[in-house]
Formats: C-alpha cells, sequence, structure tokens
C-alpha cells in the first residue's frame, strides 16, 4: 500500500467517525422510533393501538376547576347533537340532548295539504328551556348537551353542574295517548340558584299545515286558562303581547286551526306572558312565546309535574284530556256557542254514530234544522203575505197624505195595521229568532276538525275550499281562486232574494239591496271551506222549497177577506192598546203637532 492510498483510507475513517458521533440521535429520538416500530407492530397484528395523553402537567401545578373555567354547568357546554325517540300509537316524538327539550313532534295518522307527515314544529324553529339565575349569571338549558337514558318509553335527560348538583327533565309517553308526562328535578341547586322563581322559556314557529293560510291565520292564536277560570287567548289577527298576572296559570296552548301543543302545570305557573307575532316569510303561520314562572323553595329536591297535549282540536279528544282545553274550539260568541255545544254539536255526533258520508250528514243537518224552524218559517211567510195584500192601500195612503210628509204617512200606515190586524214586524221577528241558528253554523263547520280532509262530491276537503278556477294570480275581493259551491249558494241566494221580492212586494231600495248582498258573500265565503257554503246552498234550497209549499197553502183571497173582516170591526177600535202602542201613538201625535 502506496503513502497516497493509506492517508485517503485514513481520511476517509475520520469522517465517518465524526458523521457517526455529531449526526447520532438523541435518547428522545430514541424513544419516539421505538414507540413507532411498537405501534406498527401492533397494528401488523391487527391490534388496535391504545392512545397516548400527550399532554404534560408539571408536577407542582394546582388542579383546576372546570367551573371556575368554564362557568356553571361548564362541563354541559359543549357535547355532540343527538336524539331520541319516544313513540305510541299517535304521536312520534323527536328528543334532543341539545336542551334535553322536545324538537319535533309527528301526529300520527295526518297528513298536510301536500300530503306529508303533520310535524306541530321543528328543532330548528323551537326553544324550550329554563332560566336559572346561577352563579351570578342567567343560564338557559336550551343551550346545555343532556345525557339521556331510556327506558321503555320513559327519557331521562341529566345536565350536571358539578358534586351531583343537577338538572333533571323526565318524559312518560304513555300507550293510545296524545300526553306525555313531562317531571322536572333540580337536584342540589339550593345554594346555587337565586331567587324564588325559575323561569321557563317555550317559543315555536308554526308551519302551514292547511291548504286555506288564511284559515290557519283566522283560527291560530296562543290559548291559556287562570287556575278556576274561563278559557281565553290572544288575538288572532295582529300581533299582541299579553302579561298574565290575574293569578296562577293552569296551562297555555301553542293552538293551531286544527292541531295544538299545550303545556299543563299540575300546581300552575306563578305568572307569566305570553305573545304572537305574524311572520312575513312564506309558509309560516304564527310564532308564539312564552315565558312562564315555576316557584322555586331552594330544596334540595325541587320537582314540578307537567303534561304537554300533542294533538287534533276535535272538541271530544280536547274535552277527554280535561282542564278545559276543548275550549280552544272556536265555536262563537254568546250565544252561538252555547247553540253549538248544546244543539248542533250532539245532532252532528249522533248523526256521525251511523258512519255516513260527511256529505250526507250535512243534508241530514239541514233538513233536521229547516223543520224545527219551519214554524217561523210560515209566520213569516204569512205575514210578508198579509203587507203584500195590504200595499194597494198603503199606496193609495202615500198617494192621499204626500211623501214630504213621512211622520203622517207612517201614523196613517199604523192606524191601517191596526184596523186590519196585521203586524208589520211579523215577517222581521221570525227571521231574527233563525237567525242566531243560522249563524251559529258559520262558526261550527270552518272549526270542525272531522270535516278535515274529508271529501264529497267534487269538494276532495270539506274543511276547505273546493277549487273550480285558479287565477295564479290574487283578485281583489275574489283572491287566487273561485269555489264552485261558493258560486252555487251565491246563485241560490239570488234566485231566494228575487222570490222573497215577490212575496213581500218589496219596491224601490230594498228591492235592490237584496241582490247586493249575496255578491258581497260570494267574495268573503270564497275561501270558507266547501262544507260551509253547502250547508248555506243546502238552506237555501229547503227554504225556497218551504216557501212554495206555504204558498200553494196560503190564499191571498182568503187573507184579504181576512183583512177586510177585521177592519170592520168597530169593537176593535174600543180595545185597550198596549203601552208599547200607546207610546208609540203619542210619539207620532207630538211630531205631527210640532211640525204644524
Amino acid at each position: 500500500m502506496d503513502r497516497n492510498t493509506f492517508t485517503g483510507l485514513f481520511l476517509i475513517m475520520i469522517i465517518l467517525a465524526g458523521s457517526f458521533y455529531f449526526l447520532k440521535p438523541n435518547e428522545a429520538e430514541l424513544k419516539q422510533a421505538q414507540e413507532t416500530a411498537h405501534i406498527d407492530s401492533l397494528k401488523k397484528a391487527g391490534v388496535a393501538p391504545i392512545q397516548k395523553d400527550t399532554t404534560q402537567v408539571a408536577s407542582t401545578s394546582p388542579v383546576v376547576d372546570s367551573l371556575a373555567v368554564k362557568g356553571p354547568f361548564g362541563t354541559a357546554l359543549t357535547g355532540t347533537a343527538s336524539s331520541v325517540l319516544l313513540e305510541n300509537d299517535k304521536l312520534i316524538i323527536t328528543l334532543s340532548n341539545k336542551g334535553g327539550k322536545i324538537a319535533s313532534v309527528e301526529v300520527k295518522g295526518q297528513k298536510t295539504f301536500t300530503g306529508k307527515p303533520l310535524i306541530l314544529f321543528k328543532e330548528d324553529q323551537t326553544r324550550f328551556g329554563l332560566n336559572l339565575n346561577a352563579a351570578g349569571k342567567v343560564v338557559n338549558t336550551n343551550d346545555l348537551y343532556f345525557t339521556p337514558t331510556k327506558t321503555g318509553n320513559t327519557v331521562t335527560m341529566r345536565a350536571n353542574y358539578n358534586n351531583g348538583a343537577y338538572v333533571e327533565y323526565v318524559y312518560d309517553l304513555k300507550p293510545s295517548s296524545n300526553k306525555v308526562d313531562f317531571k322536572v328535578n333540580l337536584v342540589g341547586l339550593q345554594q346555587v340558584i337565586a331567587g324564588n322563581t325559575v323561569g321557563l322559556n317555550w317559543q315555536t314557529t308554526l308551519l302551514q299545515q292547511e291548504k286555506s293560510i288564511e284559515s290557519e291565520h283566522r283560527y291560530s292564536a296562543p290559548y291559556y286558562k287562570y287556575v278556576n277560570e274561563d278559557v281565553d287567548h290572544l288575538s288572532v289577527s295582529k300581533d299582541e303581547k299579553e302579561e298574565l298576572t290575574k293569578g296562577k296559570i293552569q296551562w297555555f296552548s301553542f293552538k293551531q286551526h286544527f292541531f295544538s301543543a299545550t303545556l299543563i302545570a299540575k300546581q300552575g305557573f306563578e305568572k307569566g306572558s305570553l305573545e304572537v307575532k305574524i311572520p312575513t316569510a312564506p309558509g309560516q303561520i304564527k310564532f308564539y312565546d312564552a315565558n312562564m314562572q315555576l316557584p322555586y323553595a331552594h330544596t334540595a329536591n325541587q320537582s314540578y309535574d307537567m303534561e304537554f297535549y300533542f294533538g287534533t282540536n276535535k272538541f271530544s279528544t280536547l274535552k277527554a284530556q280535561g282542564y278545559d282545553l276543548e275550549k280552544q274550539v272556536d265555536l262563537g260568541y254568546w250565544p252561538l256557542k252555547y247553540i253549538n255545544r248544546f244543539i248542533v254539536l250532539p245532532v252532528f255526533n249522533f248523526l256521525n254514530n251511523f258512519g255516513w258520508n260527511f256529505g250526507l250528514i250535512i243534508l241530514v243537518l239541514t233538513i233536521l234544522l229547516k223543520v224545527a224552524l219551519s214554524p217561523l218559517t210560515y209566520k213569516s211567510y204569512l205575514s210578508m203575505a198579509k203587507m203584500r195584500v195590504l200595499k194597494p192601500e198603503m199606496d193609495e195612503i202615500k198617494a192621499k197624505v204626500g211623501e214630504d210628509n213621512p211622520t203622517l204617512v207612517q201614523q196613517e200606515y199604523l192606524k191601517l195595521y191596526k184596523k186590519a190586524g196585521v203586524n208589520p214586524l211579523g215577517g222581521c221577528l221570525p227571521m231574527v229568532l233563525q237567525l242566531p241558528l243560522v249563524m251559529a253554523f258559520f262558526f261550527f263547520f270552518p272549526n270542525l276538525f272531522e270535516l278535515r280532509g274529508e271529501s264529497f262530491l267534487w269538494m276532495k276537503d270539506l274543511s276547505t275550499y273546493d277549487e273550480f278556477i285558479k287565477f295564479g294570480v290574487k283578485i281583489p275581493f275574489i283572491g287566487d281562486h273561485l269555489s264552485l259551491m261558493c258560486v252555487l249558494m251565491t246563485i241560490s241566494t239570488l234566485i231566494m232574494t228575487y222570490f222573497n221580492n215577490q212575496t213581500s212586494g218589496a219596491t224601490g231600495q230594498m228591492k235592490y239591496i237584496g241582490y247586493i248582498m249575496p255578491i258581497i258573500f260570494l267574495g268573503v265565503l270564497n275561501s270558507y271551506p266547501a262544507g260551509l257554503n253547502y250547508y248555506y246552498f243546502l238552506a237555501n234550497l229547503m227554504t225556497f222549497g218551504q216557501q212554495i209549499l206555504i204558498r200553494k197553502m196560503v190564499d191571498d183571497d182568503k187573507i184579504h177577506a181576512l183583512i177586510q173582516q177585521n177592519k170592520a170591526r168597530p169593537a176593535d177600535e174600543k180595545k185597550k192598546k198596549s203601552k208599547f202602542q200607546q207610546r208609540l201613538d203619542d210619539y207620532m201625535r207630538q211630531q205631527q203637532q210640532a211640525k204644524k
């Protein structure tokens, strides 16, 4: 080996030795490499390696309290949203661990007007929770994450405060029931929650369920009931907020046209407030906001027993729940609601027991009503016939006295009525007595849940309007459609008006006013339920038939002879006048003297 070769090899050895010394890994890198090789070997063997916590805490660091870092309910402020289902043959209830609340409710067996499952409210459009003044901070449980536990058809939701203190909701859905038992437990929070009341907040936005959004607006409102008081509600036509401070509140309800969501407090809420707003977004009916106060006694285990009702606004179903929930069904003002409650509804339910089509039930109901009112109809027609027979003599009096002296004309008319034995109000009074019964149906059919989704002839749903013509755009006075049943009702009313004018001999303005009203009703009732217009159509036809029958029974010649016979009786002039007649005659005489 020559000198140059030896020198080269020596330099190479020095370089290798220096590289090994300066580039060798430290202890930490060697340890990491060993762990990586171990994990790779476990993976190849099909064993999941245990994840190691790499957080390093110095042995001298103090223990940190999570409550001090995050505030009240610190461990419940974060989490992953999940849901739990409760179901029976009437309801499907979705519970969310976010807020521990009822997130949505589906009413089984019911569909929207588009055929979709009927959902009372959805999670993204509802808030529900307690407002707790805990550790100087107001916490709404709607923002907390609860831990769910399900046993059978009972779900417990718990949000921990710390060290055994927690908020707990218990939901229990019984078989074949529209009610959900709801219990609130506040455990170990007696030194945490400030004040003597606990607030409960529930807000939701109702979505369109029916074809006629106008009807849903018209019959949707928050209802409430004080303990031992009657049921009341907020406005159906405008935004309104009401403070409920007159006593304990038994329940409040977010009522839609045919469905409602109600919260019942068995011991009552101390006080509260209700608010309703009309949204502008399409497909939304009403926005409801309820804030109630529950008494808080600072006990170690404070409990509140409540109940939810979710379901239809069918009168019999609501009545079966108790607490006067059936009074949410709008049966009209006094005395109309009593007529509907104690006369019309029992007769309707009796006919419904036969299992007939609802179109046939309305027909039979109308026949029964007309038969019951036939004596009044006969008296009204007879009085109009007498007035028609007297009309020639009344025209002679008017021509003799002159149209410029109406007081004297009326006085002479009264003398003629008295001699002839005719009551000028005889035709109006029977019609006035019939009016409450006729008007009662105006409230009865639009609020009758039984008609929802029921078809008859071309009418697919008797609880809403039938579209004979759909315009596609809204036309003033009419709307975006034309209801065939409403058109038939209007035509029959015009025919009835013509017939009545012929019977009563009406002239002048009175003759034409009767033709204007049916046209007005066409615009008003065009968006009302087909069942209501069907009833009015049947009532017109039956009234027309009754009057034809009565006209054949009443002879104008005999009426005229009877009137002349009454006029010829001198004893009639000597009969004692009633107090009303005496005052009327005195008034006419004073008016005549004052004019002279």
